[in-house]
């Protein structure tokens, strides 16, 4: 698992490097797909032709490397829902906090910039 960092950017080259992962991770709106994921994820993943880099990330779970892999949030956010996590748990992963900790950090402000 990789260290939780801030500095992600989803920039075209970025956005290009992400596409399959970003629109295998998209098509998980659909119920029937979820069930065809669920039923072997790899050999989604392989339909959706994601780099080995990127499958193995989605296999792990691995939250992080998927976005340094060009997977954007909005995307990668379909997968933690098939898996019922909740925004709050990723926001944990990667700032390097629980999820209640992150929670209590949004409730109270967020973080500070300045």
């Amino acid at each position: 698992m990789t260290d939780a960092r801030d500095d992600y950017l989803l920039d075209l080259k970025a956005s290009r490097r992400g596409y399959a992962l970003n629109r295998m991770c998209g098509s998980l709106m659909e119920p029937d797909n979820r069930d065809r994921f669920l039923a072997d994820e790899e050999a989604y993943c392989d339909a959706y032709r994601l780099t080995d880099e990127q499958k193995r990330a989605v296999l792990d779970r691995d939250w992080t490397a998927m976005l340094e892999l060009g997977g954007s949030i909005f995307y990668v956010f379909k997968l933690a829902m098939v898996d019922k996590k909740s925004m709050q748990h990723l926001g944990g992963v990667f700032t390097g906090m629980s999820a209640e900790e992150f929670a209590a950090a949004m409730r109270s402000g967020g973080r500070k910039f300045g």
